[in-house]
């Protein structure tokens, strides 16, 4: 199969890169999962597409195999929602030497994964992603857990899975609005790590838009490699790591005070373009690369400001971000495309500008 590998130092683990789901058997029996129980957690969208399909395919390892379906959405990413799967878990004799998958997007696998981290101190977990979001960032380097209120991803653990199954042929019935919020994932890592990946983005933007298999997996591949690249170096977010959370901190802001009502990655643009503005204002990037950093956006259908909010409640709610240290707000600001710095010395008026540039 086709693979890269993410070693931490503590944790080796591969992510497939397959065009079906025909080869999970042989992945999970790799890992040695042959003869243990299988619980598959997927939201209600996922689990009528793909879950009988992943089903019987991991049932030629696994001994028992069972489907735990949730509500579709981040609304669901809650302990409530976890609670329903402990009893689920429970019921069907899930035991410590048993596995849970996450089936479905970056919500799923971040439940399952914490469901897995937490369920009897720690079972064995695996993450099969169906969304570009879920493909290029949040099923790689073992981030999970779930909302709290109105605060994004504040209770969680660093868990990861054993290993990764992209099927990028899941993206075929991914509707539109999921497709461009996993699009600002993939743009910010142009914006982080590599501009000659961002020129790639500007110059197949109408190839990857219509869904061309070459580029979207070249892009997804792209991505989980410098995940990985990353995550080897940081596996617990105290370094290098944070410029992952590029445009994420007032991301986060914004889709706790909007309710959850944008989807993250919609979220995570309007952050990135938050921080651009601070770049740009600092000297660092020239306003035509910030418009035509705005214009990508929007050709991918992503939002670029935002309205309904007060700057001082987005400014307020930025205190909850898990970057904070010693009330210090921590951010991860472009210096030029490819590249990052991480610092608290940021201004309380340079932040309220940046958004500004965001509100409506």
């Amino acid at each position: 199969m086709n693979y890269i590998t993410v070693d931490t130092g503590k944790e080796s683990y591969p992510i497939y890169f397959e065009e079906s789901f025909d080869s999970l058997s042989s992945a999970a029996e790799k890992c040695g999962c042959k003869g243990k129980k299988l619980c598959i957690i997927s939201d209600s969208n996922v689990a009528p597409l793909y879950a009988e399909k992943v089903k019987s395919e991991l049932e030629k390892v696994f001994s028992e195999v069972y489907v735990c379906t949730f509500t579709a959405g981040e609304k669901s990413k809650n302990l409530d929602t976890i609670k329903s799967f402990y009893d689920f878990l429970l019921e069907h004799k899930i035991d410590r030497k048993s596995v849970i998958a996450g089936l479905g997007g970056g919500v799923t696998g971040d439940m399952a994964g914490f469901a897995a981290a937490t369920f009897m101190r720690g079972v064995d977990f695996i993450q099969i992603p169906t969304t570009l979001l879920s493909q290029v960032d949040s099923s790689v380097g073992g981030k999970v857990g779930v909302d709290y209120g109105p605060y994004k991803n504040t209770v969680g653990a660093f868990y990861q899975p054993k290993f990764v199954y992209i099927n990028t042929s899941s993206l075929d019935t991914l509707p539109k609005r999921e497709f461009s919020a996993g699009m600002a994932e993939v743009i910010k890592y142009g914006i982080i790590a590599s501009e000659e990946f961002y020129d790639y983005i500007k110059g197949n933007k109408e190839k990857i838009k219509s869904g061309d298999k070459d580029c979207l997996e070249n892009i997804i591949r792209k991505c989980c490699q410098m995940k990985a690249d990353v995550v080897n170096l940081d596996a617990n977010d105290t370094g290098i790591r944070e410029t992952l959370n590029y445009g994420h901190t007032i991301g986060h802001s914004v889709e706790g005070l909007k309710e959850f009502e944008l989807l993250h990655g919609e979220c995570v643009a309007l952050g990135m373009c938050a921080v651009m503005d601070i770049s740009v204002k600092r000297g660092y990037i020239s306003q035509d690369k910030l418009d035509e950093f705005v214009d990508l956006l929007k050709y991918f259908d992503l939002p670029t400001e935002v309205s309904g909010l007060d700057r001082e409640n987005v400014y307020n709610q930025l205190f909850h971000d898990k970057k904070v240290s010693g009330n210090k707000l921590k951010f991860v600001i472009a210096d030029k495309i490819g590249s990052t710095i991480r610092t608290s010395d940021v201004e309380k008026e340079e932040i309220m500008t940046a958004i500004d540039y965001i509100l409506k």
